[in-house]
């Protein structure tokens, strides 16, 4: 799993020296004509990368996304009238039958498809109209690191060249550099931390909320500890109630709108007497802040949840050696789950 996270840039690397062409292609043909509606299909961490693609086409082109609930087609047998929409899987394998199976039938109903996947050999690839390739390599670990990293890039890349943006498509060629950068920022405060820690809250907001949750799903297969990912603004509508002396939280407090309040969240909390783990950058927050694990920038503050994830795979890993657990291989889990 480290040696797989800390791969990551080198992967990024790879994408994006591929596949300019089709990339450029799916940005015009999305220009040329707007879907009515665009679908995400996907599960764990996939579907976690599939929120971070849905906030940015939301957030900058003012599109709703749906997170396709997917036993509507494999177990209620609905038919998606699928004319004018855009359907995007994600996924690691390519080989969950409840991921092929929709991605098919919306094809077969005229959506547009793709397949967001690191297996362009895959079920998942072969039912897609179009495939974006990860070039993220053979991942052995249980745990996907650079394969969801890879996701999210692909996924802001193709955001990227629908709006044209040359800024963002400055900021991912840099990408690559930056998250070497975060990959080497020392996390390992919360080691110790949270070695102990049986049930934890991971929060973030807009941009940073999926990657909240990747860091939520890390914690429990690699680490066994019960961590429930929240927005900062949802947090406050009931299960901060459960926050009180001790209670562990890792707060993602990355540059954008939602930075300020997720800063105040976290000095509310850290009065309350919570243990508070903030990830923010250098400059919006005392240094000598306790447990203050720093984030670094990228060349857009829309990219800058991906580095977040980067510095925090190498603690997590280190967290779930210190907790006696194997980070490679987490019982009771597969690599390829295949569900209906």
């Amino acid at each position: 799993m480290l040696q797989e996270a800390l791969s990551a840039p080198d992967t990024v690397q790879d994408l994006l020296e591929h596949d300019a062409a089709l990339y450029a292609q799916l940005g015009e043909a999305l220009r040329a004509h707007p879907p009515s509606g665009l679908l995400t299909v996907a599960r764990g961490s996939s579907d976690h990368a599939a929120h971070y693609f849905a906030y940015l086409v939301m957030a900058r082109l003012g599109r709703l996304v749906t997170s396709l609930p997917m036993s509507l087609i494999t177990l209620y047998g609905s038919r998606i009238q699928g004319e004018g929409l855009v359907s995007l899987a994600f996924s690691q394998s390519g080989q969950s039958p409840d991921l092929v199976a929709p991605t098919r039938q919306l094809r077969e109903h005229g959506a547009r498809t793709l397949a967001l996947v690191n297996a362009p050999g895959s079920p998942l690839a072969a039912a897609a109209e179009f495939t974006l390739p990860l070039h993220a390599g053979e991942e052995r670990s249980v745990a996907a690191t650079k394969s969801y990293i890879a996701q999210l890039v692909a996924g802001a890349r193709l955001v990227a060249q629908w709006q044209q943006d040359e800024t963002l498509l400055q900021a991912l060629a840099e990408l690559p550099q930056a998250l070497r950068r975060a990959a080497a920022l020392d996390w390992l405060c919360a080691v110790p931390a949270l070695r102990g820690a049986e049930r934890l809250f991971v929060i973030a907001r807009g941009t940073g909320l999926p990657v909240a949750l990747e860091a939520a799903l890390k914690f429990k297969e690699t680490c066994g500890i019960q961590a429930e990912a929240f927005s900062g603004a949802e947090v406050q509508h009931g299960p901060m109630a459960l926050v009180d002396e001790g209670y562990p939280l890792l707060v993602f407090a990355p540059r954008g709108p939602a930075q300020a309040g997720l800063l105040q969240l976290a000095e509310a909390m850290r009065a309350r007497g919570a243990q508070v783990l903030l990830a923010a950058p250098e400059g919006s927050v005392d240094p000598a802040t306790p447990l203050w694990l720093p984030l670094a920038p990228t060349g857009h503050e829309d990219l800058d949840p991906i580095a977040a994830v980067q510095s925090f795979y190498p603690m997590v890993e280190a967290l779930a050696r210190a907790r006696g657990r194997n980070p490679d291989r987490p019982q009771h889990l597969a690599k390829v789950t295949k569900t209906h």
